[in-house]
């Protein structure tokens, strides 16, 4: 490896046209080029809400991590993903062993970055959301307080799936719970997923997560939640109604 030092830009893009796959992408741009256009094409890179967290996968430490940077749009097991291992190596922070589980190689070189100049990027990107519509400030607002509420989750015996907000519906917000838990997807046991689909006004994004936030945890959520995950035996054994739009 050189010790030539390069620079990291991480751009969020947010497509203007709708298509299948689409959605908000985190690219990363190497001295000011895209590192993904050439070498990966079969679908977006990953989203800002997998890859810009505070403590996320860009975060670099002495021990080496692999991180997935972008998907297929048919998924990884069909058409592959490509990944970078990232380490922390006393000044610098070096993003090599690119990999592509379709792929017999990725043509792409180890690059080596700067720490210091690394971490103020990644930090400005984790604290950017300038790029965000109100459904997805919101989405985001009431994910990390209701992830806060640890109390609500136990008494109904649900585990947080997530909050989501897409471009397809931008006046809508998707929260997902998993009943009685993801473990019991690991362990065989009866489970299913619940989707609850919120409203969004133009009231300001922070008081309308706290106020959801409160109606959400005040009552049992599989009530008025909607089955979308898990199968048809595994929602009888529970004792919830199937919808049949769902599939199998």
């Amino acid at each position: 490896m050189t010790d030539t030092k390069h620079r990291l830009t991480l751009h969020v893009v947010v497509p203007d046209s709708l298509r299948t796959g689409s959605g908000v992408e985190v690219r990363p741009l190497v001295d000011g080029e895209d590192i993904l256009a050439d070498v990966f094409t079969e679908g977006p890179a990953e989203d800002p809400g997998r890859l810009l967290l505070p403590d996320g996968p860009l975060v670099a430490a002495v021990e080496p991590h692999e991180v997935r940077l972008a998907e297929a749009e048919c998924t990884e097991g069909c058409c592959g993903a490509l990944y970078v291992t990232i380490r922390r190596d006393g000044d610098h922070v070096v993003w090599s062993g690119w990999r592509d589980p379709d792929e017999d190689a990725v043509t792409l070189p180890d690059f080596r970055f700067d720490a210091r100049e690394y971490e103020a990027e990644v930090e400005r990107a984790v604290a950017d959301h300038s790029w965000e519509w109100p459904a997805r400030t919101v989405a985001r607002l009431l994910e990390r307080d209701l992830a806060d509420r640890t109390d609500w989750l136990a008494r109904w015996e649900c585990e947080l799936g997530g909050v989501s907000a897409w471009l397809g519906e931008p006046d809508r917000v998707n929260l997902f719970l998993f009943h009685p838990g993801r473990a019991a997807i690991r362990e065989d046991r009866p489970w299913v997923q619940f989707r609850m689909v919120l409203d969004v006004s133009s009231d300001e994004p922070a008081a309308q997560a706290g106020r959801l936030a409160e109606q959400i945890v005040a009552a049992d959520p599989r009530r008025t939640a909607e089955v979308c995950g898990g199968s048809v035996e595994f929602a009888r054994r529970l004792g919830y109604p199937w919808p049949p739009r769902t599939s199998v």
